[in-house]
């Protein structure tokens, strides 16, 4: 179990953490024929939306109420109005998701008051379904501002139903990938089981071309399925952060729950599997048996370039489990864990203690370590420590992909590993190549080699 530190500095330096609201954004973005809206002014909400498009490369459908210094003051009841009423006529979405944001929270806005105050004025407001969430940005961070968008999509939209036998409920961590959401739709449909993802941002970001344009976003997560999400017969979550909404949706129907911790690894995907053969009566696949064992090939060929590496790690609660546990699996050390809020996760993790903290925090205590694992706001630090950097998490913006990329399933966490023994099969062979064959000595060496200078 490691132990919670939070850092005592007066003001974050290289911010680890992404704000609440976005996090709630990323949620909206999930669900089909959705308007997102931040309630705040428009630099909250530019700055968000420029993380989103760097991150998926894609158009991201986001408004604000563009409150001003006055409206800020006065209240913002009519600019949240104004927005409902603009964005139903001219994009007609099924679904307008508000979250908040600092300013408005702070101002103290009773958005629930001003939205039963502006459907008895718009009565055309009727046939659009709205969904409201409070994520001020001055607590938490983007994991939290995830967990209650969703558990808010469900207490809002959500009914009980009369139970479907072979119908599951899958709530994806914010962590999780278009492609990662795509690879458990595979695993638990071929148990002859039908999924409903909630949110699904592997039908709105996976980077595709659509065949339309509309104002809103362009697939995910349907209202019809959203509903339907009262008949399911379980729900699955993965992550700490998908708890709340999982003891809704048992509030609302009724519906069990399970939660995994992570998918990423060996034994977290046996239990998943044997799980789904329990709610589906039937075998696993033969697939996954292979798949299971091509795993284990992976981490017997990669273990050698893993083995007594020292890691620093930052990154959100339930990703820094999932990839922290994957390294430790591969014999590798957290000797840095860095991350941004309180979770049930970090009592999970294999290290002696998490720092609440930031980029900062991180790059001081990495200076002896052989691997950096954060984000692409931790590029400068690596370049600055001459340490290969492994990027996962959000904002991913200078490599290509991040849609596709895989960290669940066995597939998932085959790929972790390859992508992992390669960056240190390059970084030896870049600074030490006559160290062959590689040792955990000369791993430490090729890390420990001075950043080389450049003339001014």
């Amino acid at each position: 179990m490691a132990s919670v530190i939070e850092s005592k500095k007066a003001c974050s330096v290289n911010p680890l953490k992404m704000s609440q609201p976005l996090g709630a954004t990323l949620a909206f973005l999930g669900l089909d024929a959705c308007m997102p809206v931040m309630h705040g002014s428009q630099g909250c909400t530019s700055f968000g939306l420029v993380l989103l498009v760097r991150h998926f490369k894609e158009s991201i459908p986001l408004q604000t109420t563009a409150m001003n210094e006055v409206t800020s003051i006065l209240g913002g009841y009519d600019n949240l109005e104004a927005a409902l009423v603009n964005i139903r006529n001219r994009s007609a979405p099924k679904i307008i998701a508000i979250c908040s944001t600092g300013l408005t929270e702070t101002k103290g806005d009773d958005v629930d008051g001003y939205l039963v105050t502006a459907r008895k004025r718009k009565p055309e407001l009727a046939d659009t379904e709205i969904v409201y969430v409070s994520t001020p940005d001055y607590v938490g961070g983007f994991e939290d501002g995830y967990q209650h968008a969703v558990s808010a999509i469900v207490r809002t939209l959500v009914k009980p139903l009369p139970v479907s036998a072979q119908q599951i409920t899958l709530l994806p961590g914010s962590y999780l990938s278009p492609a990662d959401i795509d690879e458990l739709r595979e695993i638990i449909e071929a148990f002859g089981l039908s999924v409903i993802v909630l949110p699904d941002i592997s039908g709105s970001l996976d980077g595709h071309i659509p065949p339309d344009w509309r104002g809103t976003t362009l697939g995910g997560t349907t209202l019809t399925q959203i509903r339907a999400a009262g008949a399911s017969a379980c729900t699955l979550g993965v992550g700490e952060q998908t708890r709340q909404a999982a003891q809704a949706l048992q509030d609302i129907a009724g519906t069990p729950f399970e939660i995994f911790e992570r998918l990423t690894g060996l034994a977290v995907n046996d239990r998943l599997l044997q799980k789904l053969s329990v709610l589906s009566g039937q075998p696993v696949p033969a697939k996954y048996r292979r798949q299971r064992s091509q795993l284990l090939d992976a981490m017997l060929d990669s273990h050698f370039y893993t083995g007594g590496i020292k890691v620093a790690i930052a990154a959100e609660p339930d990703l820094l489990l999932a990839v922290g546990s994957m390294l430790v699996d591969m014999g590798a050390e957290l000797t840095c864990c860095v991350s941004t809020t309180k979770s049930a996760s970090h009592a999970l993790l294999p290290a002696s203690q998490v720092i609440l903290g930031d980029l900062e925090d991180w790059e001081q205590a990495a200076t002896d370590c052989d691997l950096l694992v954060t984000h692409s706001h931790g590029r400068q630090a690596a370049q600055r420590l001459n340490k290969p950097l492994l990027r996962i998490g959000f904002p991913v913006f200078d490599r290509i992909g991040n849609a596709h990329r895989r960290l669940v399933g066995y597939r998932g966490s085959m790929e972790l590993i390859f992508d992992i023994a390669n960056l240190m099969l390059d970084h030896v062979a870049h600074h030490h190549p006559g160290d062959w064959p590689l040792t955990p000595e000369a791993l430490h060496a090729a890390s420990s080699v001075a950043p080389p200078t450049h003339p001014h």
